[in-house]
């Protein structure tokens, strides 16, 4: 187990700053997972970890040790990529144990670790297969337990699951965090998938255009999001964003749009009508799509089946909203907002 630490990291390409100074330390043990949209910088953060990209600004320490110019063959850092890497020409025992190899491990050690990293994944009775041989699900952990038995300090996820169908990202998902919280290993996950990143991090980093727009506990960025950006970033639907006085919320701080999620907006005998035009039925819930009467877009989410009436009444409770400044952006807090 490890503790990473990042200081001022920083990269650029010519003038453009991909990934703005970045200050995070990250705990032993932990699952750091960095989400955000496609050219976000999260993978350029996970590359300048690996040793893949050279930082512009900044240190990376590892235990302590700076790691920043470091060989990526000598920061003990395992890596599993999106497109899983495996030598086509290779038994799964081979990719297994071949980093263990050129380390020049003996072949009675290399095939203990490879046994015991197969067991743990049960990839034990497809040792002797090539990668053409086996599913999606089945190299993904073949180039898991090729992380595993080299015992690193760090993981990095690049995407790991971004190749599978819906159903198998699910239990690949819980498998690798399961394995992960048993082998007690600090990771970096990178993912674009909201879901996966709440299900699986400890913290979280949503990126934004380069920078981190916030950094903390799951839940912490789902209940108060630092800006209107991570909030309608995370969650599906989005969170919705109205005028609060356009959409009759009464007394609200000056300047600000307001936020809440789809979840929290309470269907009610009388209130603020909503014109209904699009209903979802999704089995255990029901999301639900219309406007108000001045106009603005509104959904929500409600338990079981969808409602009887065409047109509804809702309600914004008011320990349910969010207050963002109009022109920035950036969270105004509860205590500011009234």
């Amino acid at each position: 187990m490890a503790i990473l630490e990042l200081q001022g990291l920083a990269k650029n390409f010519g003038e453009t700053a991909v990934l703005k100074p970045l200050d995070l330390t990250l705990a032993s043990g932990q699952m750091l997972v960095i989400v955000g949209a496609s050219g976000c910088g999260k993978s350029t953060l996970l590359r300048l970890v690996a040793g893949l990209e050279s930082a512009s600004a900044g240190r990376i320490l590892l235990d302590g040790a700076d790691i920043t110019r470091q060989d990526p063959s000598q920061r003990d850092i395992a890596m599993v990529f999106q497109n899983y890497a495996l030598y086509p020409h290779m038994t799964v025992a081979q990719n297994m144990g071949y980093a263990l190899k050129l380390r020049g491990e003996s072949r009675a050690a290399i095939a203990a670790k490879v046994e015991e990293a197969a067991a743990l994944l049960g990839l034990g009775d497809l040792l002797g297969r090539r990668p053409a041989q086996l599913s999606g699900g089945q190299r993904q952990r073949v180039a898991m337990g090729r992380a595993i038995v080299r015992q690193p300090k760090l993981f990095l996820f690049d995407e790991p699951l971004s190749n599978l169908d819906a159903k198998l990202r699910v239990s690949m998902r819980a498998e690798i965090r399961r394995l992960q919280k048993r082998l007690g290993i600090t990771s970096l996950y990178v993912t674009h998938d909201q879901v996966e990143a709440m299900t699986m991090a400890d913290r979280l980093i949503v990126m934004e255009a380069g920078r981190a727009a916030q950094i903390a506990a799951p839940m912490e960025v789902f209940e108060r999001p630092a800006s209107r950006f991570v909030a309608q970033f995370m969650g599906a639907p989005a969170m919705n964003i109205l005028d609060p006085v356009r959409a009759g919320m009464g007394n609200t701080p000056p300047g600000s749009v307001a936020g809440i999620r789809p979840e929290y907006v309470e269907i009610v005998a009388d209130g603020v009508p909503l014109a209904v035009d699009l209903v979802e039925p999704l089995g255990a819930e029901t999301l639900i799509h219309g406007t108000l009467r001045c106009g603005q877009r509104l959904t929500l989410r409600r338990a079981g089946p969808p409602p009887a009436a065409d047109g509804l009444h809702v309600r914004f409770p008011e320990e349910a909203l969010h207050f963002f400044d109009a022109e920035s952006g950036i969270r105004i807090e509860e205590e500011a907002a009234f």
